[in-house]
């Protein structure tokens, strides 16, 4: 029998950033990932298009499977041949019952390995300005599960040396249990007054605390109605989060965005978004490639001398036109007789980085504003050469015609869609939990309605700001039938998160 392998990862907390990079890679090489509700749902887009997801959560409602049948379908799918994931969250083996899953791959002869997580015991507290331990208060740590009833008789959690023998107590999945809990402690010699923090979805864009002391936080988690999943903090050292909270105080706190650029280009947005405190969950809708044919591109650069103007409009032109450049045995000195335009301060940096100088970038990245601003440079019969994307807008090489340029357009490169999980952006956008969605270009917007499939769309998108990088991007949207609630005023990846910056403020 083909026996295949099965990996207990650890998804940590929630935040996506804190996976490690051996889990993700056994994300990314997955044919099948068997996840729970604590499995924050950036992670599942790593996976590989063709990979079966297969959910199994458990939460107080109920179980979506037992314990026996996922421990059944790891070994059935294994046995397949198949590279199964167990994505957990947390850690694996710190009360996730990874221990029980390892046992029964063991048994049925499946190689298996462990990929720790960061724990929530440590990483939830640490997100709401908790430090677990500190020095001018306390070097002990104790990490207790909070689902064993404590008025059991046959309790193996002994109440009367856990009560006053850890400075810090951290109680996991305990919210059904916090009365008893706190009796317990009370009871048992610590005293009322302790500080205590409640942290539901901690790490999250959905992370909430409460704090009170061991005698009132039960009250005031039914006053704020705030229940599972969260960490319970007992300690002194509940009391630095007032200085040192940092993660809620960030602009973008409490926002899931969605990027739809392509893989290659989302990186920037997302680390912008993530860097504000808001969630990066990226949706590439498009994918960049080579163009079909180079022979229209290679004859250009046979023939650069020629051209007065190169008008490059995007990072993705830069890229691909000196890659070309490169394996044709050519090098920049060819364009030593072209004026170059950018459009855009990053398509600029994306020349400079090649030591070229930009002889004009428009003040606005718009068709009309770039010819106004070339008007007095262009002279008639000047011949210039757009190097772009298969399916880029015909204004600015008309209205360069209109001037009097020799305009040779050439495809420099493809855009085409992108393959994307759109039944998990449905579900997170019909539940509210997308919060903004960034378009920036009208080819991401055409892909993302197209992806999607969903005949109700704007329905769909009720909860959610639409954020677009121009009005040309805009535009399409609203052709689309999607309304548009953000409009940058500078058309870049900063412009863009500044109006959602100012629009997240303004909706408060």
């Amino acid at each position: 029998m083909n026996k295949g392998m099965v990996y207990l990862v650890g998804a940590g907390p929630g935040d996506p950033g804190l996976l490690t990079v051996k889990g993700l890679a056994c994300i990314q090489r997955a044919a099948v990932i068997v996840y729970d509700r604590l499995t924050g749902p950036h992670l599942l887009t790593h996976a590989a298009p063709e990979a079966e997801l297969i959910y199994v959560g458990k939460s107080p409602a109920g179980h979506a499977m037992t314990q026996e049948e996922i421990n059944a379908l790891l070994v059935e799918r294994a046995s397949r041949g198949q590279v199964v994931v167990r994505l957990k969250g947390g850690d694996p083996f710190l009360f996730g019952r990874g221990g029980e899953e390892a046992e029964a791959l063991a048994r049925a002869g499946i190689p298996f390995e462990v990929v720790p997580g960061i724990t929530s015991a440590i990483a939830v507290p640490a997100y709401a300005g908790i430090p677990v331990t500190h020095r001018d208060l306390t070097s002990t740590l104790a990490i207790i599960t909070g689902n064993e009833d404590p008025r059991k008789e046959d309790s193996s959690i002994q109440w009367d040396k856990l009560a006053t023998g850890a400075g810090t107590l951290v109680f996991l999945m305990g919210m059904a249990n916090l009365d008893r809990i706190t009796e317990q402690l009370i009871k048992h010699g610590r005293d009322p007054k302790t500080p205590v923090a409640l942290i539901r979805w901690g790490t999250r864009v959905e992370q909430q605390t409460v704090t009170g002391t061991l005698e009132n936080i039960a009250f005031r988690a039914r006053e704020t109605g705030l229940t599972n999943p969260a960490v319970i903090v007992v300690g002194e050292v509940v009391a630095l989060r007032e200085r040192l909270a940092w993660f809620e105080k960030k602009p973008l706190f409490g926002k899931r965005v969605l990027v739809t650029r392509s893989r290659e280009q989302a990186s920037e947005l997302s680390r912008i978004i993530e860097d504000l405190g808001g969630e990066a969950l990226e949706f590439p809708t498009i994918a960049i490639m080579e163009p079909e044919s180079y022979a229209p591109l290679d004859a250009a650069i046979e023939r650069l001398g020629s051209y007065r103007w190169v008008i490059f409009t995007s990072v993705n032109g830069v890229h691909f036109f000196f890659r070309r450049l490169r394996q044709r045995g050519r090098d920049v000195r060819d364009l030593h007789g072209a004026n170059l335009c950018a459009i855009g301060p990053q398509t600029r940096q994306a020349l400079e980085r090649f030591a070229l100088q930009v002889t004009h970038m428009p003040d606005e990245y718009r068709a009309e504003r770039i010819v106004a601003g070339l008007g007095e440079q262009i002279n008639p019969g000047d011949r210039v050469l757009l190097p772009r994307a298969d399916i880029a807008r015909k204004a600015l090489a008309e209205a360069l015609r209109d001037l009097g340029a020799v305009v040779e357009e050439v495809v420099a490169y493809r855009t085409v869609p992108a393959g994307g999980n759109a039944r998990l952006i449905r579900e997170l956008l019909a539940e509210g939990r997308i919060h903004v969605v960034t378009f920036t270009s009208s080819s991401t917007v055409r892909n993302f309605v197209q992806l999607l499939q969903e005949p109700h769309l704007p329905r769909l998108l009720e909860k959610t700001m639409v954020a677009c990088i121009g009005p040309i991007t805009a535009r399409t949207a609203r052709e689309m039938g999607l309304p548009v609630h953000v409009q940058a005023r500078e058309y870049t990846i900063a412009g863009l998160v500044q109006a959602i910056l100012e629009a997240a403020v303004n909706a408060q």
